[in-house]
């Protein structure tokens, strides 16, 4: 293992039980390759683009025919400028924020890098937050600014435009925000931008994102030029198969309000990527296919149900039999790679039919380029990355906070170790703290939470950023993540159960949605489970089956019930009979950001949910013992 000082040399590594600074006990170091200037405007990755490709195809979208359409990087440079004129025009002052409250959509990353480009502040807010929840937003980070999707969106800014004090203005962008605000810089001078950008340095503040909320309100995390730039830049020596070669293409479909997409965004400018944006998964696949992504990113539920469908059409007949022998042999085959053991001749035969038979017609689903594909959000349960891995889909699993402004670590295409997170990005140190609670340290750490220092301090010790993940680092630095400290349940019995790995794998099953799995102090494991329609009908239709019209009817339904104790059952294979599940139940509803039981990022809200079932869990799982009379 390595240790990093201050000028990124190598220094001897600590032995896993010598304490160092903050309580780190077990650290590891990806060196950089080459040294790194963090110093600069964000912009400059736009600016640089436009001068190493100028024509080249940089943003690309679907216009209201749904036709794909293409910015060159020169043509999209000059709108960003553009805007940033007429944002200078319209009275926006270096520092002041300015929020967005849209989709994924070309409007919202050139807001975006105008926004920052000039000194102001990028306030994301998801589109699905409450009035309430804008509120609590712009009045934290004092929004002066405010660009809404549509008429919908503005109706929730005029809902609290008396409780906003710091606002002075609003856009609507379906009706011509982006042609207005230009209009605003009709006498603003490219001198003047030039003056305003060439303000801004690395320690200038970018943008204030605030976290979902899973484990309470959100807070806002400032995250400077300089940390983003770190960040672009350590990946871009990290991974370049990724984001810095020829012809990289990316159709990106997450919400631009998380880190993880903002930062696909700038760091695609400061590479080589073409970058696909869109927000209709109803069109994905047909999406996937026209637009010809190389890197493909999403949470594991997608690939799961990319999964399940396949097994679906295979149905249960001669085709379902030869599907289910490819899995089999795409697993064992995985593993076989992964034990570095080599491949016996046997199984590299079997695995050549099935690649021609099963494995190449299921990864036409993501387009025709596609290379490999990275996931994070959630665990990824390893039989379903074995799948991949033993398909020619290498499914790599990463990690990441709001708080290190993106991604932190990832394994790599040429070295994926199924079953971990990856090593650290290049310049970057990945720490175990004396309790397990994985921690980072590097430029990319955030500068801290907006007006609240004693959470910063509490959270960010000696510039060590503390996840409340716990978790392990291996001899070559690849991290293992074992659950979170906040989800850890102990049972009445004082048993510690990580819920993570059951969860993830109930997960997997045709019908489940989502799990939570509880028993905080409680006697005994249980596990609440949620169904997803559509894909729980196909899959009762696959069986010969008749589909449910309803959530209350399918969670009745004696088959899924069947199906939701088989994936339990598997679950609990993994475990100890102390950790195991030994109830569960089937919710007629579901978990979502608009009932506060997910975040807008689709992370479960376990506080919520608990308090929301706790008659069921006190009066049906875990019933009452009757007093002796």
């Amino acid at each position: 293992m390595t240790s990093e000082n201050h000028s990124n040399a190598q220094q001897p590594a600590p032995s896993a039980d010598e304490v160092t600074d903050a309580g780190i006990v077990k650290e590891y170091t990806t060196p950089l390759k080459h040294e790194i200037d963090p110093d600069i405007n964000l912009f400059d990755f736009l600016e640089g683009r436009a001068q190493r490709n100028p024509d080249g195809s940089m943003v690309s979208y679907k216009d209201a025919n749904g036709i794909w359409q293409t910015f060159s990087a020169t043509e999209f440079r000059d709108k960003v400028v553009a805007i940033a004129r007429g944002l200078i025009g319209w009275g926006a002052r270096a520092g002041e924020s300015i929020a967005i409250i849209a989709h994924t959509r070309w409007e919202w990353v050139a807001l975006d890098m105008a926004i920052m480009s000039i000194g102001c502040v990028t306030v994301p807010v998801y589109e699905t937050n409450s009035p309430a929840q804008i509120r609590m937003v712009f009045n934290d980070a004092e929004v002066v600014l405010a660009f809404a999707e549509d008429d919908a969106q503005r109706d929730k800014l005029e809902s609290i435009a008396n409780d906003t004090p710091s606002m002075r203005g609003s856009f609507v962008i379906d009706s011509a925000a982006i042609d207005a605000i230009i209009a605003f810089g009709a006498n603003v001078t490219e001198e003047q931008f030039l003056e305003r950008k060439a303000a801004v340095h690395g320690d200038t503040l970018a943008t204030i994102i605030y976290t979902s909320g899973s484990t309470g309100t959100p807070k806002g995390v400032e995250i400077s030029h300089g940390n983003m730039a770190a960040e672009c830049m350590d990946a871009l020596q990290y991974m370049p198969r990724a984001i810095d070669i020829p012809d990289r293409r990316l159709l990106l479909f997450l919400p631009l309000s998380h880190v993880f997409a903002r930062f696909m965004a700038t760091v695609a400018f400061a590479g080589t990527l073409t970058l696909g944006l869109t927000s209709n998964m109803k069109t994905i696949i047909k999406d996937f296919e026209d637009f010809g992504p190389t890197l493909l990113l999403a949470v594991p539920r997608v690939f799961e149900k990319v999964y399940n469908a396949a097994s679906q059409r295979a149905g249960t007949g001669f085709a379902g039999r030869m599907f289910a022998r490819g899995v089999r042999v795409a697993r064992e085959w995985s593993k076989a790679k992964q034990s570095g053991n080599g491949i016996p001749a046997g199984l590299r035969m079997r695995h050549a039919f099935y690649d021609a038979v099963v494995y190449k017609k299921i990864r036409t689903v993501f387009g025709r380029n596609a290379d490999f594909a990275i996931t994070g959000g959630a665990p990824m349960d390893s039989d379903l990355a074995h799948f991949y891995n033993g398909i020619g889909m290498p499914l790599l699993e990463g990690y990441g906070m709001t708080e290190t402004s993106g991604p932190v670590c990832v394994s790599l295409p040429e070295n994926n170790h199924i079953g971990t997170i990856g090593q650290p990005l290049c310049g970057t140190t990945a720490g175990i703290a004396e309790d397990g609670e994985l921690c980072f340290k590097g430029r990319d750490i955030c500068m801290g939470y907006h007006n609240q220092p004693e959470v910063t301090k509490q959270q960010i010790v000696d510039g060590w950023l503390h996840t409340g993940d716990l978790g392990d680092i291996d001899d070559e630095g690849f991290i293992h993540l074992t659950g979170r400290k906040k989800d850890l349940i102990i049972t009445a019995g004082g048993k510690n159960v990580s819920p993570g790995h059951l969860e993830t794998t109930v997960m997997t099953s045709p019908v489940v949605a989502q799990c939570l799995v509880i028993g905080d102090r409680k006697p005994f494991v249980a596990a609440l489970v949620t169904l997803d329609l559509e894909d729980a009908n196909a899959w009762l239709t696959s069986q010969g089956a008749k589909p449910a019209a309803d959530l209350e009817e399918l969670s009745k339904n004696p088959i899924v019930h069947t199906e939701v104790e088989r994936i339990v059952n598997k679950a609990n294979e993994g475990v100890s009979r102390a950790e195991s599940i030994r109830k569960f139940e089937i919710l007629p509803d579901e978990f979502t950001s608009e009932n506060g039981m997910l975040t807008p990022s689709l992370k479960t809200r376990r506080k919520q949910i608990i308090d929301h079932y706790r008659k069921l869990i006190d009066t049906v799982i875990y019933v009452p013992r009757k007093k002796a009379s």
